[in-house]
């Protein structure tokens, strides 16, 4: 953890994903913070190694994008199978995006390693 920052900013709605993030990220021993809103996201992206983005929560992904671009942490995204082709202009400015199905078949080495080749 870099001067007391999460290694992981998560931006997510849906209360069944943040509870299942949160505890994963606890058992992984992977420091994380939830950002609820944008303003949150804006405010807490200087200093995590990734952020987690739910592309399905109806958030202003611009500005979540350009404050991730800004403070150069690379985004994971997770979307559904249903909503991928809505979803997929969005794709492009994500080092990565899985379906909720892999993310949470994924979710502990995704949060220890994040998105590195």
């Amino acid at each position: 953890m870099k001067g007391g920052s999460p290694e992981v900013l998560a931006v997510v709605k849906d209360l069944f994903f943040v509870a299942r993030i949160r505890e994963t990220a606890r058992l992984a021993g992977v420091p994380l913070v939830i950002a609820r809103t944008v303003d949150e996201v804006e405010t807490s992206v200087d200093g995590p190694r990734l952020l987690l983005l739910d592309l399905t929560g109806g958030f202003d992904y611009a500005r979540i994008f350009d404050a991730a671009e800004r403070a150069g942490v690379p985004v994971l995204a997770f979307t559904t199978h249903a909503l991928a082709r809505e979803t997929q202009p969005w794709h492009a400015r994500c080092a990565r995006v899985v379906t909720k199905e892999t993310l949470t078949a994924e979710l502990p080495s995704l949060l220890r390693e994040g998105v590195a080749p």
